[in-house]
């Protein structure tokens, strides 16, 4: 009887190979596919369990952010703070020179807002949060995105921009911030000028529904300074007038002292001589010189209590804006006389 013999299986190796070659380009793929969604993962991982706070969606709200910008946004865990937390936060503002009151840390790494109660300083968060969220985005662009973004600002900044303020605001940046320019400008054309050229505009509506509306809201809050700051200069030159009129009516006065004295010392020359007839005819006309004088005290008077009462009220309007400057925590220089 023939003994039993041992099968033997022969592997086919092109097929193995060819499993193991599809394998590696699946895993490279997946690979691939984490590297390029890796943003998006990260996203997802730090939102997974995140609630916005009321006041911060209502923020993301008013500035009619996109659900892109909105998760930029909350992704930075943003927060209003107090003074207090806040320059510890933010300390020098982190480096802002416009008209935003926030900071935001690099890295995606938090978004800090001054708080501000004054009805009169509405507009400043929510100009402030859309400055910050910008900051984030402007680091997420690629380096493709963030030379064609950076070519439209550079262009629109020498060529189209009109507002001396924004001038100013990057002019102060330019030596704050010379490494950061572009990034900065992308914050500040974002969220404080109105209108765009064509191309900007369209590029913002992936962060913004309705931008016009964030730039309303700059527009607003610096109305309360600029209006008093109009005021105050047009309660300087109505003083400056009334300075010269009093110091006119000062010198007048003098004048007409002048004249009395020499008056009265002709009258009283005439009297000691006997020559009543000729004291008394001076007599009216020295009268009228008196209650002329009298007449130009009570003018100058006049002025003088006008004057008075318009410094008070001068800086009455510049005390508002000294306290609304002090609560924005900005560094403006004192406006009372």
């Amino acid at each position: 009887m023939p003994s039993p013999q041992n099968k033997s299986y022969v592997r086919n190796k092109p097929t193995y190979r060819l499993a193991h070659l599809l394998l590696v380009i699946v895993w490279l793929a997946a690979l691939g596919l984490v590297a390029i969604n890796r943003q998006n993962i990260v996203d997802w991982w730090r939102l997974r369990d995140y609630q916005a706070p009321a006041a911060i969606s209502a923020l993301a709200d008013q500035d009619t952010m996109t659900p892109y910008g909105r998760k930029v946004f909350y992704v930075n865990r943003p927060a209003i703070n107090d003074k207090s937390v806040f320059n510890q936060a933010c300390p020098n503002h982190g480096g802002e020179q416009t008209i935003v009151l926030g900071c935001y840390n690099g890295g995606q790494a938090g978004i800090f807002l001054l708080s501000v109660d004054d009805p009169r300083l509405n507009g400043v968060q929510q100009v402030t949060a859309a400055h910050e969220m910008l900051h984030g985005a402007y680091e997420r662009l690629s380096s493709g995105e963030r030379k064609k973004v950076d070519a439209m600002l550079t262009d629109y900044y020498h060529n189209g921009l009109q507002d001396e303020r924004i001038k100013k605001t990057i002019e102060a940046y330019k030596k704050s911030e010379p490494n950061d320019l572009t990034n900065e400008m992308h914050s500040v054309f974002g969220s404080e000028v109105a209108q765009l050229p064509a191309p900007l505009e369209t590029y913002y509506q992936r962060y913004f529904t309705k931008r016009s509306q964030v730039a309303a809201f700059g527009a607003q809050y610096q109305a309360e300074f600029t209006s008093r700051r109009a005021q105050i200069d047009q309660y300087d030159a109505q003083l400056n007038d009334l300075k010269n009129q009093i110091d006119a009516g000062q010198a007048s006065l003098k004048t007409r002292q002048a004249e009395i004295n020499s008056e009265q010392a002709r009258l009283n020359s005439l009297r000691s001589g006997g020559n009543i007839a000729a004291y008394n005819a001076g007599v009216p006309g020295y009268n009228g010189l008196i209650d002329d004088y009298n007449a130009e005290v009570a003018r100058l008077q006049g002025l003088i209590a006008n004057y008075n009462s318009l410094v008070n009220t001068r800086n009455a309007v510049a005390l508002e804006a000294d306290q609304l400057s002090k609560e924005l925590s900005n560094d403006v220089p004192t406006l009372h006389k």
